[in-house]
């Protein structure tokens, strides 16, 4: 059995997440259907983030094995050529036994977008968060720097997860403002349910003069979801790379 790994990217917006639903059309179904058109047999696609409905990615990576003779490279524009046109593969490849596109990564990068201009806005809704008002970045820095290093981001994670532990290292926690836009970029050993949008969500409380940046480290030291901001938006997240020792 041969091991095969995708690196792929796609718009989030008219898909229900990356994993499988009981209803609704997700980036894996898509991707499944479209490998057992070209292998003949089902394909079982993982995915190294199981990215939410309206969720981007420009780096996501996906693995599954096969019988199929089809070379490693090629399954790239086999693929595209019958996927639609808001999934792309980006490349493809043969991978060793062991390797399995999740469990293998060593760290994560996602970024989130803001739009902050009024003009424009309406052709960016679906691929950030439009923001208009005044926002004090360097407050917003200041209260990030809590939240680089090892700690308990159970403060930043949604109900639901299911994870028996919250113990992560966030590397980078960057903010930057090219031109109309502010960005977040967040790279970590991994992440916990709604992470990344529950800290933008408590960060913009910041800029907004709500927060101070000392509280940031109390909501993460207290390990209460309730005192932290709320979840921003789905649409402007994107997860951009994936690392592999």
């Amino acid at each position: 059995m041969r091991n095969i790994k995708l690196v792929m990217e796609y718009d989030g917006t008219g898909f229900a997440g990356f994993q499988i639903q009981p209803s609704g059309r997700t980036v894996q179904g898509v991707l499944q259907e479209a490998l057992e058109k070209l292998t003949g047999k089902p394909v079982k696609v993982v995915g190294a983030g199981r990215t939410d409905a309206g969720v981007h990615a420009r780096g996501q990576v996906a693995s599954f094995q096969t019988e199929s003779g089809i070379p490693g490279e090629r399954f790239a524009p086999a693929l595209n050529g019958c996927l639609p046109e808001d999934l792309r593969i980006l490349e493809s490849g043969e991978a060793p036994p062991e390797f399995h596109a999740r469990y293998s990564a060593t760290r994560k990068t996602y970024e989130y977008l803001i739009y902050r201009k009024t003009e424009g806005a309406v052709m960016h809704r679906d691929h950030a968060l439009v923001l208009t008002g005044e926002l004090d970045l360097e407050a917003m820095r200041e209260a990030a720097a809590h939240l680089v290093g090892t700690h308990s981001y159970r403060s930043f994670c949604a109900s639901g997860s299911g994870v028996k532990g919250f113990i992560r290292t966030v590397e980078e926690l960057t903010l930057e403002e090219p031109g109309e836009w502010l960005r977040f970029t967040v790279t970590a050993d991994g992440f916990l349910y709604h992470m990344v949008r529950n800290i933008v969500g408590t960060l913009l409380l910041v800029g907004q003069g709500r927060l101070n940046p000392a509280e940031v480290k109390t909501i993460r030291d207290s390990e209460d979801r309730t005192k932290a901001g709320p979840t921003a938006p789905a649409p402007g997240l994107y997860l951009v790379r994936v690392e592999y020792e």
